[in-house]
């Protein structure tokens, strides 16, 4: 089977001249004299930024590429950049969005042509399709993240760049953009109701986020070998979690009352996860079978086992997706008519809850943020407090 990746261009004597020569992208450099250490240094360079580039060089000197030729270029280096456990990230596919009307509109134009104007046109096609203010000014950015890595890696002229820079972002108000919605708590009575309603390992890591404010993704996560549990607080590291790009270190601190929400969960096995759709799987089926009112009649037996597929196409997996918990919540909210809500929102539960007992600083402790301001996002204001001291001062 023939190789996938390019294979160097070759070092050759150009016999008329006597030079070393390399052809690249169809482009032909003369190196010097052949053989000399000169020439060999220069075919070195040459390849050495090929392969930096991707297998291409970068266009000549006033050369522009087309807009097609950047993006392509671009996802190829973010398919490999944005990464994490062998697969692509969420960042990765916000781009290939991002990008889509920059190369339905403008594919085949040159890329130094690609100015203001043309990125507030893709921003006015992101209003039309409906995207909130923030969703349009992040993806604006992405797209100038693009031209700046273009310009990083000599495909795009740093003028360009600049160009784009100077188109500002949508301020709130802006007339036929919509807003998106606060993240706010969620009401307990609702909570309640779908926590009685959910299967067992669902209904834990709600408890869970409610008492220790963790985020969705590290509550599914949960393994025996990421949990120190010495002393009479327990520690858990997860192996992934927001800030882990930029070095920071992720520590929840589970206390008591949360040591009790683990513990039917805990296994022997230190990377097992602690909570699987397989155990809600067989939670389901012994529920149902207790709620049977006919009979467990031999014939149907059988005749149910050989119905029964050896090797399903579809099988209960080891652990949560982030998306499969949010799933099970959303058709909870459905069945029992109660508002739709979302497994972050349950972190602002937390944030409100330890702010008001604890106040802004322990809180943001707690929550894992760097800074006071993001906690405040998240910890909606204690309204009853401030009435109180109007009450006494007011």
């Amino acid at each position: 089977m023939p190789g996938t990746k390019k294979r160097a261009p070759a070092y050759r004597r150009h016999k008329a001249s006597g030079q070393a020569v390399v052809r690249i992208d169809e482009r032909v450099f003369y190196l010097g004299p052949w053989g000399s250490p000169e020439s060999r240094a220069e075919y070195d360079r040459l390849i050495a930024e090929w392969r930096h580039a991707g297998r291409k060089l970068p266009p000549a000197p006033g050369q522009a590429i087309s807009v097609a030729e950047l993006l392509v270029a671009f996802l190829r280096h973010a398919k490999v950049h944005y990464v994490r456990d062998g697969k692509p990230t969420g960042e990765y596919r916000a781009f290939v969005i991002a990008l889509r009307p920059v190369k339905r509109l403008y594919a085949e134009h040159a890329v130094d042509a690609f100015g203001p104007l043309a990125l507030k046109t893709v921003r006015a096609e992101m209003i039309a399709a409906d995207y909130v203010r923030r969703s349009i000014n992040n993806q604006v950015g992405r797209i100038r993240r693009v031209f700046k890595w273009g310009v990083e890696n000599e495909l795009v002229e740093p003028t360009v760049l600049q160009r784009l820079q100077a188109v500002a972002g949508l301020r709130a108000g802006h007339p036929g953009v919509k807003e998106s919605k606060r993240v706010l708590p969620v009401p307990d009575a609702d909570v309640d109701a779908v926590l009685a309603d959910v299967p067992t390992p669902v209904a834990a890591m709600i408890r869970l986020q409610l008492l220790t404010g963790m985020r969705p993704g590290e509550v599914v996560q949960m393994r025996m070998r990421d949990i120190e549990r010495d002393g009479d607080v327990w520690t858990f590291r997860p192996a992934r979690h927001k800030t882990a790009y930029r070095g920071h270190d992720r520590a929840i601190h589970i206390g008591p009352k949360a040591q009790e929400v683990l513990r039917p969960f805990l296994r022997p096995n230190a990377d097992a996860f602690l909570f699987s759709p397989r155990d809600a799987v067989r939670e389901r089926i012994k529920r149902d079978a207790k709620a049977r009112t006919t009979p467990r009649y031999p014939s149907h037996m059988k005749r149910n086992a050989k119905k029964r597929k050896r090797s399903p196409k579809r099988k209960p997996r080891d652990f949560y997706e982030t998306t499969s918990y949010a799933r099970a919540i959303a058709r909870a909210c459905e069945r029992l008519g109660v508002t739709h809500w979302h497994p972050h929102q349950l972190r602002h539960n937390a944030a409100t809850r330890m702010r008001k007992e604890f106040g802004l600083d322990a809180t943001r402790a707690v929550l894992g943020h760097t800074t006071p301001i993001v906690t405040e996002i998240y910890a909606e204001l204690d309204n009853e407090k401030a009435r109180e001291i109007m009450r006494e001062t007011g």
